[in-house]
């Protein structure tokens, strides 16, 4: 977005810029104010044409908790962050966040409506498109706010200009930038805009034309109620591919094939809702889906492959099914020429070394799987500093056997040395490169299950677990255990050693900032989770765990 309209907030609207930049930071360490506007009202006085809104809320409760949260260090950043942005706000226009936001500012809804065609620019001669960000703040003390409106018009170097639309009183506001445009309406929501076509529309539909609650899947998105504790933020996109189409149409360099724009539209609408509960920030959101045109659909994980890992894996993706999902993008792919080109071109490739991209790949991946990022610090992979793990359940072991005798084959063709080993009590088959280990292993754990490690001591770990087991340790526990059940499989990643391992490679000069590593502390992991309600709907949740606030 344009530097113009990204900073139009300061000062005629430096409210709404502050609620929504620094409202994290500022419960973080001051605690609760205001109460929420609601949603659902808010929405009633954003025009129809707006294709995605979000509202934040500023109930009190639920800002509150962010404060159990963090380390001494990242306590200070943010307090630090905070305290430079309340010194920005004062030098731009002598606006004080305690005195003159704090006391009046409720929810917040921001929504985007379709873009408007911009002067040409100079080097290319075209018009560029921009967005429209319309603004609805909500008032909860109307003294206090009125009191804000006379303290603004009092700026040096601002100068206001009141405008007359059917009825409604706008005010123009210029200050060091271009003018931005507020109306007040009904003394219960200040609307806010860098242009004023917005605000003009805002009070159209505040005087009967069609909202955005009222437009068609509205009542959809706005009737979900996802079970989100401490909700912070929502988010509403009554038309998945209205809203693709908008953001195209912003950037006239952007253009997406129509098979593609078809399969974006697979997503009728959507819901997210964002809170704080006692394991972290979470996210949980709904996609109302196309039956005609959703091919896939997640299968229920009993997640009991991740038992086959190491606790110490850094991360992992688990699921159910890779054969039918598959089948699913094979299907998906007779509608697009270019795509269905591409599976033929991987069925030509591999089929020349004596592979069946359907049978001998996917074909027998019908059961769980896994694949995991696990540390390791000897054989072939040490200098990396980690290795790789899949674990696959099936429930045809003969085309299994099948496809890795041929991989060992293939192997031995490029004079790799293809031994077997007993660990564990378990045959386990490796590629060896000579006075370096291991490159590759893999073997059966069961009747059922098999692995691929890449790297030795990973297949030892695997085939022979001399520590916990990832299941059962307190961060993988801590990270997924609250999420929905059942579900379609987890991604989890360990934060600590992440950034562990992103140190360990970076360039002198350029780790990670201590500033960032301090916020990264703070954090255990991050855990996903996805699963099909039915063959319309499908639910998404994220946890980023925190990590209990200590003392300082």
């Amino acid at each position: 977005m344009p530097e113009t309209k990204s900073k139009f907030l300061i000062p005629a609207i430096g409210a709404a810029v502050i609620v929504t930049g620094s409202i994290a930071a500022y419960m973080y360490l001051k605690g609760p104010f205001g109460d929420s506007s609601g949603a659902l009202a808010s929405a009633k006085i954003v025009p129809s044409t707006a294709f995605i809104a979000t509202y934040v809320s500023t109930d009190p409760q639920a800002w509150a908790k962010l404060q159990q949260f963090g380390t001494p260090e990242a306590q200070k950043i943010v307090a630090k962050g905070l305290d430079s942005l309340n010194k920005d706000l004062l030098t731009e226009s002598n606006i004080s966040y305690e005195k003159d936001l704090k006391p009046w500012v409720g929810g917040v809804m921001i929504a985007v409506l379709p873009s408007t065609p911009a002067n040409p620019t100079p080097n290319t001669g075209t018009a560029t498109r921009e967005p429209n960000i319309l603004m609805v703040v909500g008032i909860k003390d109307k003294l206090a706010a009125l009191n804000f409106a006379k303290k603004l018009k009092q700026e040096k170097g601002v100068t206001t200009k009141e405008i007359d639309y059917k009825g409604e009183k706008i005010t123009e506001t210029t200050g060091k930038g271009k003018p931005s445009y507020s109306a007040v309406l009904n003394n219960t929501y200040v609307v806010l805009a860098p242009s004023r076509q917005p605000v003009e529309n805002s009070i159209d539909t505040y005087k009967g034309q069609p909202s955005f609650a009222s437009k068609e899947g509205a009542n959809r998105v706005f009737a979900k109620k996802l079970d989100v504790k401490n909700s912070l933020a929502q988010i509403y996109v009554p038309d998945y591919g209205g809203m693709v189409q908008q953001l195209i149409a912003t950037n006239s360099q952007t253009t997406i094939p129509p098979e593609t724009l078809k399969q974006l539209k697979q997503v009728k609408s959507m819901v997210a809702d964002i809170g704080i509960d006692d394991a972290g920030v979470r996210m949980k959101a709904i996609a109302n889906l196309d039956p005609q045109l959703s091919k896939f659909q997640y299968q229920n994980s009993g997640a009991k492959i991740v038992a086959n890992f190491p606790g110490d894996t850094l991360a992992l993706i688990n699921g159910q099914g890779i054969s039918s999902w598959w089948s699913a993008v094979v299907e998906e792919s007779k509608d697009y020429p270019q795509f269905k080109q591409v599976i033929e071109q991987a069925r030509g490739q591999l089929k020349a070394v004596n592979f069946d991209l359907d049978k001998d790949i996917f074909g027998w991946m019908n059961g769980e799987f896994g694949f995991a990022a696990i540390p390791s610090n000897q054989g072939i992979l040490a200098q990396l500093g980690v290795g790789g793990a899949f674990v696959f359940d099936t429930s045809d072991r003969k085309t299994a056997e099948s496809t890795f005798a041929k991989l060992d084959n293939l192997a031995k063709s490029q004079k790799i040395n293809v031994a077997q080993r007993n660990i564990g009590g378990k045959d386990v088959t490796e590629w060896q490169i000579p006075q370096q280990g291991a490159l590759l292993a893999h073997g059966w754990l069961d009747q059922d299950t098999v692995f691929l490690a890449l790297g030795g001591p990973i297949g030892e770990a695997i085939a022979q677990p001399k520590t916990q087991s990832l299941d059962n340790s307190d961060n993988f526990k801590a990270v997924t255990s609250s999420l929905q059940k059942p579900n379609g499989g987890f991604v989890y990643l360990d934060m600590d050693k992440t950034v562990s391992l992103a140190n360990r490679y970076a360039v002198q000069g350029q780790a990670i900032p201590p500033e960032a590593a301090a916020i990264l502390s703070s954090i255990r992991g991050l855990g996903v989770t996805a699963t099909s309600l039915d063959k319309s709907t499908s639910q998404v949740e994220m946890l980023l765990a925190l990590k209990p606030k200590t003392a300082k």
